[in-house]
């Protein structure tokens, strides 16, 4: 697979997991899940938009490798 397809594979996955906390959420509400939200999916999400963003330079500069190659 691809750095383009991995980037794209977990930018997928974590709005699929963000929906489905979203959809957790309507049913648990309480400081338990306030924290967990706070802990782990606001963490998660931060970190992979940062990911995703350092997968996108990685890939250009692959690609400007591969280019300088040829």
């Amino acid at each position: 697979m691809s750095m383009s397809g991995s980037k794209s594979r977990l930018a997928g996955l974590t709005r699929d997991l963000t929906l489905q906390w979203d959809e957790t959420r309507q049913h648990w509400r309480d400081t338990k899940s306030d924290e967990f939200d706070r802990r782990f999916m606001s963490e998660l999400t931060a970190l992979v938009n940062r990911s995703v963003l350092v997968m996108e330079q990685l890939d250009e500069l692959l690609l400007k490798i591969r280019s300088d190659c040829e």
